[in-house]
């Protein structure tokens, strides 16, 4: 897999699996951008340590305009775009009795319109080749766990997008698919952290995944290689859908 020439633009690319994505990418050889919200991380000292040109951008995403501007400046600064990741999140969690309007509107602003504001902004950047990548998640599949209900909602409604846009987007040379992460050893969720044990008894592999495993599958989709994958929703959980 070569990205030689590449720009791609990650969504909460500043920590945990954004963060894996964007340096696995700039290691294929991809000038990378990516928006965080707080945190800036060292995933810009680490793209420059490749050699790659990186673009950092504060942007909340639950701000239209910002998704927009991201985008704008990614094209502006890096010259092009060709590889769109998806991947920053809100995780809302709780009985469904305690979660009201504003926590499913924080949600869907975060984790579904965002998504579909970049594509949109993204689409007069990206010509034949390009990819569109979402991170959804396992539990939208396979909900073992109270709490996940607005969470999972939210990443269910990613599915059908994909599946939507790579119909649509597919007579242009454009690919859309959706990565679903299972259990990933980050700091939001820690392979040491409790409830840990339980979780991993949910997984055929009885581990959690690295970030790295999760950024593999999303540079496979991001490659000349799977060129003809679209539409598709890639389980990278240990078998926790299984």
């Amino acid at each position: 897999m070569n990205f030689e020439g590449k720009v791609a633009l990650v969504t909460g690319g500043s920590r945990g699996i954004g963060a894996a994505i964007a340096v696995r990418l700039a290691e294929l050889g991809a000038d990378v951008a990516f928006t965080y919200q707080n945190s800036l991380g060292d995933v810009v000292d680490r793209v420059k340590g490749l050699g790659r040109r990186v673009v950092a951008v504060q942007a909340d995403s639950g701000d239209p305009g910002a998704v927009v501007a991201a985008v704008e400046e990614t094209v502006a600064v890096l010259g092009g775009l060709d590889v769109l990741v998806n991947n920053a999140g809100a995780f809302i969690v709780g009985p469904v009795e305690e979660l009201g309007v504003a926590e499913f509107d924080r949600t869907f602003d975060v984790n579904v319109r965002a998504a579909f504001v970049a594509v949109k902004a993204a689409l007069p950047h990206l010509g034949d080749g390009g990819r569109i990548i979402g991170i959804g998640s396992n539990v939208s599949v396979r909900a073992v766990f109270p709490g996940f209900s607005l969470y999972a909602a939210s990443k269910a409604a990613l599915a059908g997008m994909t599946k939507a846009l790579a119909r649509e987007l597919g007579p242009r040379g454009i690919t859309v698919n959706l990565v679903h992460p299972g259990a990933t050893d980050t700091d939001s969720n820690p392979a040491d952290g409790p409830g840990a044990d339980v979780i991993r008894g949910f997984t055929a592999v009885g581990r959690y995944a690295s970030p790295e495993e999760v950024a593999a599958a999303v540079a496979f989709l991001a490659s000349d290689e799977a060129r003809y994958v679209t539409g598709a929703q890639l389980h990278v959980d240990g078998g926790f859908t299984a």
